[in-house]
């Protein structure tokens, strides 16, 4: 009877026992899952914190778009002083001096003695006529003004506003010049014309201090 009544016991001891044990496992895996889903949850915050913003991948849409435009860029060097990295590290009248296309100019510009002047000018945009623009003027006309200084001043000045224009400025625009007179300017969607008569062939183009759009032709002031 003894033998049985200790059997008797332990079973039920163990039947209290073993319920226990059960609610213990089953709190001790919840916490776990509880700790193992705080985790998670906190690393997939420091994930979103560390992600890029979708929103600002665009942010430099507009400084892709602020590009050099026109038929003539394609001349401009890929690389070197003369390429538009280049260019946009040195002043305009250095700039150009780096530019093949603008020979006939930068010459221009050291014989009226403006080289300082446009490389000390801020926030200004130059209309540079090309070497062939510069070609459409008869010869003796050209040897005439690169020797008059005063009158080649007054050309030269007549080029450059003093202001940075941005391509949509030139949509329908009319500016005072250094030369004291004005300019117009029309157009859009990457072409426009200057005086009505030169159209810009290279736009857009930055200099340290100035913006440069390469014309087709010179520009004579009115008076």
């Amino acid at each position: 009877m003894n033998t049985r009544i200790r059997r008797t016991a332990v079973t039920l001891a163990a039947a209290a026992v073993l319920p226990l044990a059960l609610s213990a496992c089953s709190d001790s895996g919840s916490d776990s899952t509880k700790s193992d889903s705080s985790s998670k949850s906190s690393v997939s915050a420091s994930a979103s914190a560390s992600a890029p913003d979708d929103s600002m991948a665009g942010s430099g849409s507009t400084a892709a778009a602020d590009q050099p435009f026109g038929t003539a860029c394609s001349a401009v060097p890929k690389s070197g002083a003369g390429s538009f990295d280049g260019m946009a590290q040195d002043p305009v009248a250095t700039a150009a001096s780096n530019n093949p296309s603008l020979s006939t100019l930068v010459a221009a510009v050291k014989k009226a003695g403006l080289v300082d002047t446009l490389n000390n000018a801020q926030n200004i945009t130059v209309f540079a006529p090309t070497n062939d623009a510069f070609a459409k003027i008869p010869k003796a006309t050209l040897d005439k003004v690169l020797g008059d200084k005063a009158q080649l001043t007054k050309i030269l000045t007549y080029h450059v506003v003093g202001q940075k224009l941005a391509p949509k400025d030139l949509e329908n625009g009319s500016f005072d010049t250094l030369e004291k007179s004005k300019l117009t300017t029309s157009g859009s969607g990457g072409s426009y014309t200057v005086n009505d008569s030169a159209k810009v062939v290279c736009g857009n183009v930055h200099t340290a201090n100035a913006t440069v759009y390469i014309i087709d032709s010179v520009l004579m002031p009115i008076s």
